[in-house]
């Protein structure tokens, strides 16, 4: 049973229960591991806070943190397969794709590494010869991170590279659900050097385990990623003792296809930036905004696509996508479809579990197409975060950003155009994070990754030193548009 990793040792709950994890794709028993409770929690911010406060961390040079780094992206790499076994088995996604993540992580591992002492101050001019005058960065304190389930290992690195770097100390809470890479990671980060203290983790549900880092005062600095509403509550509560927060909350994601986009390409990517991982991805193109002259066509060639997509388990090889990650999970989702369809939308594929026994016991739901979906309706408005998509038009490049900016998030979106010029004025106008010009999804560790309005504040990633009342986006183009073929269009 995996248990807490608490100043430098494995420790065994104080008082929680035990909780099972289950694979999605099959219901079968992965592992049992320790429930926290808010005690447990409190001792992991106790021995964050002695290692800060007393310990070697912070006052550590800079390119010492992050030589550790770097050995810890090498670590990474020779523990791949074991990695990318246990990210699959948590989380049921395929394990090609863990193995991709696991790429990823070592790669923020590296940029964060090289990052550290880097940025190191700045002298300020005085006009005084008498006086010095310089501006220097230090770290933050105890960080509390809480991290999602559908990109584990990933999103906790996002959080832990950064904090490492710059000298702080954190206590960890991964979801629930997926826990197993974080407790690998943690022996990773001693073998790397860490020293003890200074990575801590706690295991169990949001309100048990999680709570106290956005509430206990030794708490500097709490970094959440996942819903709106858990990320309101914990802004609310971070406010008591006026913490930095960083919140990274979804997204609406519009993918904005103009007429004289190559048709190809852009349905290629239409296909991948909703169905990979079944949509369960906070930047996900959610919403196909098409140019009414050709959305019959556009559509079709979207929806016979997607009738072509194979579910499968994490080591099934002819698998392109696998199941959502509980039953109450997939009930949402299927609650989220039953509401559009009542609101107007016309189903024009899946909506429904797959009929195929060999996935009674997972939690797998069918690529689905909403078309002819309202401004403003629930489908719009609301994160299904799973194999959904919906298709609204748009007549002109106006109309296009007005309907792609009508969200209260704001992560991140697409537009495809041939126009080069077009291509820029509407990335300009778009109010999202993160603009892919003829592409979806790639991101680097070395650019900005926020959100505007609810999509969250604060940023994941990038160089430090941004300025507080500037929104940040970074606008990535593809010079060389063409198919993925993530999903090979065949049966």
């Amino acid at each position: 049973m995996a248990d807490f990793f608490i100043g430098g040792q494995w420790v065994g709950a104080r008082a929680g229960g035990t909780r099972e994890i289950r694979c999605p794709a099959d219901g079968s028993l992965v592992a049992e591991v320790a429930e926290g409770t808010r005690e447990d929690t409190e001792a992991a911010i106790a021995a964050a806070r002695a290692a800060f406060d007393t310990g070697p961390w912070p006052s550590t040079p800079a390119p010492e943190r992050g030589d550790i780094l770097l050995r810890a992206a090498e670590l990474l790499e020779q523990r791949k397969d074991t990695f990318a076994r246990a990210e699959s088995l948590d989380t049921g996604k395929r394990l090609v794709e863990s193995e991709y993540d696991m790429d990823d992580i070592a790669a923020c591992f590296r940029y964060f590494g090289k990052l550290a002492g880097q940025d190191a101050g700045r002298v300020v001019d005085t006009g005084n010869p008498d006086a010095f005058s310089r501006v220097v960065y230090e770290p933050v304190g105890v960080c509390g991170l809480i991290t999602p389930w559908n990109y584990p290992l990933l999103q906790t690195v996002w959080k832990v590279a950064p904090a490492l770097a710059a000298g702080n100390t954190f206590v960890l809470k991964p979801s629930e659900l997926t826990p197993h890479t974080c407790v690998l990671l943690m022996s990773l980060l001693t073998d790397a050097g860490v020293p003890a203290g200074v990575a801590n983790l706690v295991l169990g549900a949001g309100p048990a385990a999680g709570a106290p880092l956005s509430e206990h005062p030794d708490v500097d600095l709490v970094s959440f990623t996942g819903g709106l509403a858990t990320g309101k509550v914990i802004a609310a509560a971070a406010a008591a003792t006026v913490k930095k927060v960083a919140l990274e909350l979804g997204g609406k994601n519009p993918n904005v296809v103009f007429a004289d986009a190559d048709f190809d390409t852009a349905v290629d990517y239409a296909i991948t930036a909703i169905f990979l991982h079944s949509g369960q991805v906070c930047s996900a193109g959610a919403r196909l905004i098409v140019q009414r002259e050709i959305h019959d066509e556009f559509v079709a060639e979207v929806v016979r696509r997607a009738e072509l997509i194979r579910l499968g388990g994490p080591f099934d090889p002819d698998a392109e996508t696998g199941p959502l990650i509980s039953a109450a999970h997939r009930e949402k989702v299927e609650q989220y479809v039953a509401t559009a369809i009542e609101e107007g939308a016309v189903l024009r594929t899946g909506g429904r579990r797959p009929a195929d026994e060999r996935f009674k016991d997972g939690y797998f739901y069918l690529p689905t197409v909403l078309d002819d979906v309202r401004q403003g309706s629930t489908a719009v408005r609301e994160e299904s975060f799973g194999p959904v998509l919906t298709v609204e038009t748009f007549t002109d490049e106006d109309d296009a950003v007005r309907i792609a900016n009508d969200t209260h998030y704001g992560l991140a979106g697409a537009v495809f155009t041939n126009d080069a010029s077009r291509a820029q004025r509407v990335a300009n106008r778009l109010r999202h994070g993160t603009i892919w010009i003829n592409d979806f999804h790639p991101y680097l560790p070395q650019a900005e990754w926020g959100g505007y309005k609810q999509s969250g504040f604060g940023r994941e990633l990038g160089p430090t030193g941004l300025a507080e009342y500037q929104e940040a986006k970074h606008i990535y183009q593809n010079l060389r548009p063409g198919p993925l073929r993530w999903f090979s269009g065949e049966k």
